[in-house]
């Protein structure tokens, strides 16, 4: 297993802004409940002859050639099937992989949520015909037409996987056991210097979720569509966790050695984290809060300006391939995007282990999506507060 997935708070606030750019309402000819009118562009309708390459941006440990562990290649079986030669670029944060998809040099990439409304906002990714793409119909639906990585009920791509954002604990110095986010937020003093977060702007997020929990008054509906005053209501819970928090986070490594060493007891994590850690032997627990938890839900998404079109398609169809899924699945430490994927992986608890078909279990989960101007849920009488401040934020928040 190899993870790496990094959302750095300096990365390019550009593409941020160039987002809100895009995104910038021109009337009331919106419709959708996101308010997003992106370029109309087309889905091919037929596939032509592959080009014999595609390239392609992704994390680590999704494009996977043997050369990293000799055990996890599965783009040698796609190239002979396909003909289709594989070049890869691993991008460690969303914002560079949206910076790279604008150059036109990348056929398709590995988005994430807060990555892919800004993409299909600036025209970079393209709508995909999902029937050019056999294996989707045997995708999770609750992968499908997604808030973020979807249009007024048009696919900009194909799911990859997804992940939740849990609570994890020490289970020898957190007592009682924590049901709630409370833990590192509210009662967060109680574990002063030894909590820890995710480093991103995205993490607002969280802290805007328990907020929606326990302040009906600031009416949040959705922790990535905050108007000013539930945005700074977030960010001033942050700010107040901030002086308990020991260590922020993006390496997992580190977080598995700081509940090790007990340097971090409480905070948040994903599930593979919390094996290896368990694995190694930290006596932790990680759940699902009360309160439910934000996650994360890859999508494959075309470039607008994709030089080997056909290609893409092909790579689109074998990475969400049953065998393929669940290899990746695997190797990188996720729920598989393919319903059939969990009859193929080699642990056969795998699947129970994350969820990988529990819909109820996913129906807790908020997953990433690109905070925008226009309110991702709906309103219209207000501005939401978008991206680009939720980086100037965050960088406020750490001090």
């Amino acid at each position: 297993m190899r993870l790496t997935r990094t959302l750095r708070s300096s990365a390019v606030c550009a593409a941020a802004l160039l987002l809100a750019a895009a995104c910038d309402s021109s009337g009331p000819g919106g419709t959708s409940a996101t308010g997003l009118n992106p370029p109309d562009l087309k889905a091919p309708t037929k596939l032509g002859r592959t080009e014999g390459q595609v390239n392609l941006i992704a994390w680590a440990g999704y494009v996977e050639d043997g050369s990293n562990d000799p055990a996890a290649n599965w783009v040698s079986g796609f190239e002979k099937r396909t003909g289709c030669r594989v070049r890869s670029k691993v991008a460690a944060s969303s914002d560079e992989m949206v910076k790279l998809m604008k150059t036109g040099e990348y056929d398709a990439v590995s988005a994430s949520g807060d990555a892919s409304l800004r993409l299909i906002a600036s025209g970079d990714a393209a709508p995909v015909n999902t029937d050019l793409v056999p294996h989707y119909r045997d995708v999770f639906s609750g992968l499908k037409n997604g808030a973020w990585n979807s249009v007024r009920g048009k696919m900009y791509g194909i799911p990859h996987g997804r992940g939740a954002n849990l609570l994890m604990y020490d289970t020898a110095k957190v007592r009682p056991a924590p049901t709630s986010w409370s833990a590192v937020f509210d009662d967060a003093p109680r574990y002063k210097g030894h909590v820890t977060a995710y480093d991103s702007p995205i993490y607002i997020a969280d802290a805007a979720l328990y907020l929606k929990a326990t302040r009906p008054e600031l009416k949040i509906r959705d922790p990535y569509a905050l108007d000013q005053k539930q945005f700074d209501a977030a960010v001033a819970l942050l700010k107040r966790q901030n002086a308990s928090v020991g260590e922020y986070w993006s390496d997992y490594l580190k977080e598995v050695s700081a509940f090790k060493s007990g340097d971090s007891v409480v905070g948040t994590t994903w599930q593979v984290i919390a094996n290896l850690a368990a694995s190694e032997g930290a006596k932790v627990k990680a759940l699902v809060p009360k309160e439910g938890s934000t996650g994360w839900s890859d999508t494959w998404m075309v470039s607008a300006k994709a030089k080997h079109p056909n290609c893409a398609y092909k790579w689109l169809d074998w990475i969400v391939s049953p065998e393929v899924n669940a290899q990746v699945a695997e190797y990188f430490g996720e729920a598989p995007a393919n319903s059939r994927a969990c009859a193929e992986t080699k642990d056969k608890n795998f699947c129970t282990v994350y969820h990988a078909a529990d819909e109820n279990y996913w129906k807790k989960i908020a997953f990433w999506n690109t905070p925008i101007e226009q309110c991702l849920d709906g309103r219209t009488d207000v501005r939401c507060v978008p991206y680009a401040k939720w980086v100037q934020a965050w960088t406020e928040i750490k001090g």
